[in-house]
C-alpha cells in the first residue's frame, strides 16, 4: 500500500485534507507509444501541464521503464512496463459530507447527493478524496459502480449501483437516453424569459486538459448518437448579482455540454473556472463559439510570462527539442481534429494559467536549488509499496534516496541549503518540493450547477435545491 503519514492534519472551516503520500502509478506499453520517446509519450497523452514540467519532472529520476530509471529520451518498446512515483498531495475539497438520499438493498442501489469538488473516480491528484473511495471507507459499501458520472466541480445526484449486474442496467438506461435528467445552474447576465433550445454539436479538442468547444465535427464523430440537446427555462433573474437561476434539462449526455452550450448561448456557469474565464476566451468568453478553421500555421505554443527569459537563452521549453518544433493537426494536443490558431490559443492560455495557478515556476527554482532527484527519501529501505507486483524500493534502486542520489539537473546557480529553501515561509513540501499553497476558499471549490432530478425505470429521484439557487443569494466574487 502506498505509504501516508498518520498524524492528524489540520482541518481548515469548510475543507477536508489528507496527509501527503507517496504513489506508484503503473502502466504498459500502449500500441500508439511504441517507438516513441518517453517524453513525447507523456506529454501529448497525459498532458496537462507545460512541456518543461514534464522535461525537468523526467530528468529528476522519478519515472523507471522495466524498474530501471528512465529519461526523456528512453523510447518505448512493446511490452515495457512503466511507473511514475509521485508525493501524492491531494487537494483539499469541501467538508460538506456526502449524503446518502436512499439505498434500495433489494435493487441494489444507493441514491448520493454529491458535493461539488470531490471527483467521482480517483483522477489525476485525487484518490482516497472521491466519491467511490467516501462511500468504501466512511461508509462501508464494499463496492460500487457508478452509473453515470458528474464532473468534480458539479454538485448533485448520483444513483450509484452496489452490484454489476444493476450497473449493466442503469448504465444502458442512461446511455440510451432513457433517463430525464434535471439540473439548475446560475449563469451570467439576464437570461431570456422564453425556452431556449441549443442543439449545437460539441468536441473534446484537448482530452488531457478536457476542454470542449461547439464543433461541427462533433456530428461527424457521434453521428450515431443523438445530436447534443439541451432545453434551458429561466427560474429567476437576481439584478444585485447581474446573475440568474436557469433549469438545464440535456436530452442526451456530452462532455461539459451544460457548461458548453451555456457559454455558446452567452451565459456562461457564472464561477466557472473554465467556460466564464476571460484570461482564457477573451471579452466575449466564447460567446458564439470559436473559429474552427484550421490553420496552416503550428508553431509551438508561446511561454507563459515567468518562462520568457529562458525561452530566449535555450529556445521554447514546448519543443520537444530544438530542431522539431511541436507540430502536427493537435499540435500534441490530443485534438481529433486539425484546429484553428484560436482553438490553440485557448487551449495554451488554459495550460498556462494551471500553471501560473499551481506555481510551477517556484517548483522549478526549488529544485534547481535543491539538486536531488525527487523520490521518497524517508521510507525504511526494502519497505514494500506493492504497485503491481512492484515495489517503489525496487523501481528507484535499493536503498536509494533523494538526499543521497546524484542530481541528473544542472544550473550555473550557486548551490543553496535544501532547508532554507524549502522551509522558507512552509513555502515547499520537505518530501517533494512541491509549492505548498494557501488553502482555497471553501466556495471557490465548486461551480454553480447542481444534478436536481433523475427519472428511471426504478423511480424519480431528487435533491433540494443548492444554497447558491436561494433568491437574493451573494456570494464572494472576490
Amino acid at each position: 500500500m502506498p505509504t501516508t503519514d498518520s498524524s492528524p492534519i489540520p482541518q481548515p472551516p469548510g475543507l477536508k485534507k489528507i496527509a501527503p503520500y507517496w504513489y506508484p502509478y503503473t502502466t504498459m506499453t500502449k500500441m500508439r507509444w511504441i517507438g516513441r520517446e518517453l517524453l513525447e509519450v507523456v506529454s501529448t497523452e497525459f498532458r496537462d501541464r507545460s512541456m518543461e514540467y514534464y522535461r525537468y519532472a523526467l530528468e529528476s529520476g522519478v519515472t523507471t521503464v522495466n524498474g530501471q530509471i528512465a529519461k526523456p529520451d528512453t523510447k518505448l518498446r512493446d511490452g515495457d512496463r512503466i511507473e511514475n512515483i509521485v508525493h501524492r498531495h491531494e487537494p483539499p475539497v469541501t467538508s460538506t459530507p456526502v449524503k446518502v438520499l436512499y439505498h434500495d438493498v433489494e435493487r441494489e442501489f444507493l441514491v448520493v447527493d454529491k458535493p461539488g469538488s470531490i471527483p467521482v473516480h480517483a483522477s489525476g491528484r485525487y484518490y482516497r478524496n472521491t466519491l467511490i473511495e467516501i462511500l468504501v471507507n466512511d461508509f462501508g459499501y464494499k463496492k460500487c459502480y457508478p452509473a453515470n458520472r458528474l464532473d468534480r466541480l458539479t454538485s448533485g445526484l448520483m444513483i450509484i449501483p452496489l452490484s454489476p449486474d444493476r450497473a449493466r442496467v442503469l448504465t444502458d438506461e442512461f446511455t440510451t437516453g432513457t433517463v430525464r435528467k434535471e439540473y439548475v445552474a446560475r449563469v451570467r447576465g439576464r437570461f431570456p424569459a422564453q425556452e431556449i433550445v441549443c442543439e449545437e454539436p460539441l468536441l473534446t479538442v484537448d482530452r488531457q486538459m478536457g476542454l470542449n468547444i461547439v464543433h461541427p465535427e462533433g456530428k461527424v464523430l457521434f453521428i450515431h448518437l443523438q445530436p447534443a440537446k439541451t432545453v434551458f427555462n429561466l427560474i429567476r433573474y437576481d439584478e444585485n448579482t447581474n446573475s440568474s437561476v436557469v433549469r438545464c434539462e440535456p436530452l442526451t449526455g456530452r462532455s461539459h455540454q451544460l457548461r458548453v452550450h451555456l457559454q455558446y448561448l452567452g451565459f456562461p456557469i457564472a464561477n466557472d473556472p473554465i467556460y466564464s474565464e476571460s484570461r482564457i476566451w477573451g471579452e466575449k468568453i466564447g460567446k458564439g463559439g470559436v473559429d474552427t478553421v484550421p490553420s496552416d500555421e503550428r508553431s509551438a505554443p508561446a511561454p507563459p510570462p515567468h518562462l520568457e527569459e529562458l525561452t530566449k537563452m535555450g529556445g521554447s521549453p514546448e519543443s520537444l527539442r530544438t530542431e522539431k518544433d511541436e507540430t502536427g493537426e493537435d499540435i500534441g494536443m490530443g485534438s481529433p481534429v486539425p484546429l484553428s490558431s484560436e482553438a490553440v490559443g485557448v487551449i495554451t492560455r488554459l495550460r498556462n494559467m494551471k500553471d501560473e495557478d499551481e506555481d510551477w515556476s517556484r517548483w522549478r527554482d526549488v529544485v534547481f536549488r535543491a539538486k536531488g532527484a525527487l523520490g521518497p527519501h524517508n521510507l525504511p529501505q526494502g519497505e514494500s509499496t506493492q504497485s503491481q507486483g512492484e515495489t517503489i524500493t525496487q523501481s528507484l534502486g535499493e536503498g536509494e534516496s533523494s538526499t543521497d542520489s546524484p542530481s541528473q539537473l544542472t544550473t550555473d546557480e550557486p548551490a543553496q541549503d535544501v532547508n532554507t529553501v524549502i522551509q522558507s515561509d512552509n513555502l515547499y513540501c520537505p518530501e517533494c518540493y512541491l509549492p505548498l499553497h494557501p488553502d482555497p476558499k471553501p466556495e471557490k471549490l465548486y461551480i454553480f450547477l447542481h444534478a436536481r432530478k433523475y427519472t428511471t425505470s426504478f423511480g424519480a429521484f431528487e435533491t433540494d435545491m443548492p444554497e447558491w439557487a436561494a433568491e437574493g443569494w451573494v456570494w464572494d466574487q472576490s
